[in-house]
């Protein structure tokens, strides 16, 4: 099963890039399933139904989120709505609606997608992300030692692989996830930096890995922002009104080739330019 997951995308031109990229993206690396963080996609900052149809029409499968996911317009209904394979982190305490993990049907076989989210600087008071992925796991049979058998022996066929979406701001915390999850899931991705990182691999038990995917928007921006309003706050400390950047889009991903085991076989780096 090869993934091919999208770091943040941003607003509009981000949403452009990745439909107009898409097609050649498909015939290069020939996905199985293709995801994307969605949680900056409604000009910067959460979900709405155009932004989702028009991603989707451009042909992402699953959609993974983050802290912004709930400042769309259309984010309650969205993170609701039955069928719709969205997820928002998973260890956001009781109460937050949407679901944390869901199960998306590739072909024949089935992948199971977790969103979990960091808790260092991020400033939320929320759930332990190592503890909620203990027992989101642990519901298909997955316990704290690396797997030995297949994903799908250990599930009794319910699932064949699992990718993991873990949005944090620091780094080391999503190195630490990814130990701890080394040989218990396919391949994890860490998000919302929006800087992609040059540390594709395979960890020691079979888990593919990337600290961040990076993202699909504007690349001369401050992460997806007009960079003159961001130099003006940083420098004066007055807030400035924040706008989505505009210009040459970079399209930034990663691609997990997972074997019948659910072990990852190959990591990819994804950088692509939309002019």
């Amino acid at each position: 099963m090869k993934i091919l997951f999208l770091g943040d995308i941003f607003g509009r031109p981000g949403r452009d890039g990745v439909t107009s990229v898409l097609p050649e993206l498909k015939k290069k690396y020939s996905p199985d399933v293709i995801g994307a963080n969605v949680e900056n996609l409604a000009h910067g900052r959460g979900i709405t139904n155009e932004s989702i149809n028009d991603i989707m029409n451009g042909g992402v499968d699953f959609f993974t989120s983050g802290n912004h996911v709930w400042e769309g317009g259309d984010s309650k209904e969205l993170l609701l709505k039955e069928g719709l394979p969205l997820v928002r982190p998973a260890n956001y305490p009781p109460g937050a609606y949407g679901k944390g993990f869901c199960i998306v049907n590739v072909g024949t076989r089935k992948l199971l997608v977790i969103n979990l989210m960091g808790r260092v600087f991020m400033r939320v008071q929320i759930d332990c992300p190592f503890r909620k992925a203990d027992e989101i796991l642990l519901r298909y049979g997955i316990t704290d030692v690396a797997l030995e058998s297949s994903i799908a022996e250990i599930t009794e066929g319910e699932i064949d692989a699992i990718f993991v979406d873990f949005h944090a701001e620091a780094t080391s915390e999503k190195k630490v996830l990814g130990f701890y999850l080394d040989g218990r899931v396919s391949c994890m991705a860490g998000t919302h930096t929006h800087v992609p990182t040059g540390d594709e691999q395979i960890l020691v038990n079979g888990t593919g890995y990337i600290t961040d995917a990076g993202m699909c928007g504007v690349t001369d921006s401050s992460i997806g922002l007009d960079k003159h309003a961001m130099m003006r706050e940083m420098v004066t400390q007055v807030p400035q009104k924040k706008e989505v950047a505009e210009g040459r889009v970079e399209i930034g991903g990663v691609l997990f080739d997972i074997g019948k085991e659910g072990k990852c076989r190959k990591v990819t780096r994804i950088r692509e330019f939309v002019d």
